[in-house]
């Protein structure tokens, strides 16, 4: 295995222009000019949009592989792992935007950054022809905006046409996996409640019953809305986001795994181990180890 690879991947990040909150660049000219291999496991410091408008392969986001299909649309949160096939000829576009664009205030705005983004496994959305044309008139948008810095309400614009395109995509992109959320519904809202304090304290918090509290909710009505919502209990959804960051570091850092164990929250890094083995099958040094987990990095 390729240790220095693995000690120097979260080291291998994309970011924006400084000063530039939003940035548009377009594939197949993106994956030919980039300063990184973008076939190699990577990260960013960013929010970013990639809609492949030609073009078949496949995309793998945190150890797991998604077909590209002409119109397929991702939206890929900071810290995600993630890369491209070694198909050089995709047409599209890569929206890239700083996290001032995903603000929490107000439950449309939960709803987007904690269901379109900061979803796992990742959603892709598949879109139709007319909402690709609306879609494009909202690229154009985005370019002709964003030269317009030094204008009366230049981040109020962008922001706004972020919003528009994110909300067609929800309302008219199809999708497998969980069923469409409606922040009218409050089992719904509580649920995106829940992913969102689960993605901030996932390192810390690991019972159903600490984020029920946190919540004010009791552990019954979570249980339920969870389950309704997702097919999953909340324990199950709990365990498999701290998973996700388990295997993000035992893959592609050098920690030791006593480590990786306290960075999670677990103070017995015996328990994690186990941990580890149950919800992968294997123990952690060998999941890093393993062959079918080295093929992206060589």
């Amino acid at each position: 295995m390729d240790t220095e690879v693995i000690q120097n991947i979260y080291n291998v990040v994309c970011d924006t222009p400084k000063g530039t909150p939003l940035t548009v660049e377009y594939m197949p000219d993106m994956l030919h000019n980039s300063n990184i291999d973008d076939s190699k496991p990577h990260v960013h410091t960013f929010y970013e949009i990639l809609w492949f408008k030609e073009g078949e392969g496949t995309y793998t986001i945190d150890f797991q592989e998604y077909s590209v299909t002409p119109n397929t649309i991702f939206f890929i949160s900071p810290g995600q792992v993630h890369h491209f096939d070694e198909n050089r000829n995709y047409k599209g576009v890569v929206v890239k935007l700083c996290a001032d664009f995903m603000r929490e205030d107000g439950y449309n705005n939960l709803f987007l950054k904690y269901d379109i983004f900061n979803s796992y496994p990742t959603v892709p959305y598949r879109i139709d022809e007319q909402t690709a044309i609306f879609l494009d008139e909202v690229v154009q948008g985005f370019e002709n905006e964003r030269v317009l810095v030094n204008e009366f309400g230049y981040m109020d614009i962008l922001v706004s046409l972020v919003k528009m395109f994110l909300i067609k995509v929800y309302r008219h992109g199809t999708h497998e996996g969980e069923p469409q959320l409606n922040e009218l519904r409050p089992c719904h809202r509580l649920f995106i409640r829940f992913r969102q304090l689960v993605e901030k304290e996932f390192c810390h918090v690991h019972t159903v019953k600490d984020y029920a509290d946190r919540l004010n909710v009791a552990v019954r009505t979570l249980n339920k809305c969870v389950n309704d919502c997702t097919g999953m209990a909340p324990l199950s959804y709990i365990n498999s986001r701290i998973m996700i960051e388990a295997m993000r570091q035992v893959r592609y850092t050098s920690q030791m795994v006593k480590e990786i164990a306290f960075n999670l929250g677990f103070e017995d890094p015996s328990y994690f181990v186990k941990f580890f083995k149950r919800e992968t099958g294997l123990l952690p040094t060998d999941f890093r180890s393993k062959e079918i987990y080295n093929n992206d990095m060589e």
